[in-house]
């Protein structure tokens, strides 16, 4: 039993697709849909889901709460470096520095992408966050950790009309905004760019019995790009390909929730 969290009406064709996929699998899945992470997360910690498809925040609460008693079993190629970046108007900011005097938006605070990680570089590069970089905070969509991208376009509608004068986004979000015509690119540009980290994962716990989840993974990751009935789903899940877990994208994660005490609120 597969968790995953409805932040778009996609999601539900999305796991439509992939439980007729396992239909003739070595193991069979059916999945459960959630209203927020948190609410997945419990329900995985207790053992009423048996995986949870989770955000990079939703994977650290799991590990924080079984004491690290839990396993990625996959993740989507997309999820191995992914990047924040800070976007402002045309021909005023050039670099993080600039931030200093300046209001900076930033979307939901359970969102990695748009809150998390920007402030954990941010703070990284020596910048005064919450003190000489005043902080715009655009809580839209709390509980699906930034998924629905509602606090980023907030964000972003700030630095438009003056509000703020930056906004922490995921680059993917920025990409698809703009191929979308959603934002005008003429008027707003990016001018810093995060490191890498990861992103979501198939989260389990570690009593799993192990045969039967390498069974699931090993049909899981030979999903084909090259199948058209295979990559409907994939681009809808926006990846060409499962791929095994690369946990050292996490570390920042990890030391970013530390730091700024986020676990501790949810």
């Amino acid at each position: 039993m597969v968790g995953a969290v409805v932040y778009d009406p996609k999601v539900v064709p999305i796991w439509e697709g992939i439980r007729t996929y396992f239909a003739d699998a070595p193991v069979r899945m059916d999945f459960v849909l959630f209203s927020n992470y948190e609410a997945q997360v419990e329900a995985l910690v207790a053992g009423r889901i048996d995986v949870g498809w989770n955000t990079n925040f939703a994977y650290v609460r799991t590990h924080r709460a079984t004491g690290g008693e839990c396993r990625v079993l996959a993740m989507r190629d997309t999820d191995i470096a992914f990047f924040s970046t800070l976007i402002g108007r045309t021909g005023e900011l050039e670099s993080a520095s600039d931030l200093s005097g300046k209001r900076l938006a930033l979307g939901s605070a359970d969102s990695a992408q748009a809150a998390i990680m920007p402030v954990h570089y941010l703070k990284r590069e020596g910048l005064d966050i919450g003190g000489a970089v005043e902080l715009v905070r655009f809580n839209s969509d709390v509980g699906k950790h930034g998924d629905t991208g509602q606090s980023e376009r907030d964000a972003l509608a700030a630095v438009i009309d003056g509000r703020a004068d930056a906004a922490a986004i995921g680059l993917a979000s920025w990409d698809v905004f703009v191929r979308a015509g959603d934002v005008p690119p003429q008027r707003l540009r990016p001018f810093w760019t995060s490191p890498p980290y990861s992103h979501c994962n198939f989260t389990a716990l570690s009593t799993l019995d192990a045969q039967r989840t390498d069974a699931w993974v090993s049909h899981l990751r030979a999903m084909s790009w090259d199948i058209p009935e295979h990559r409907r789903i994939l681009e809808l899940e926006g990846l060409r390909e499962w791929v095994a877990p690369k946990l050292d994208g996490y570390r920042d994660v990890f030391a970013a929730v530390e730091e700024q005490g986020i676990a501790a609120r949810w």
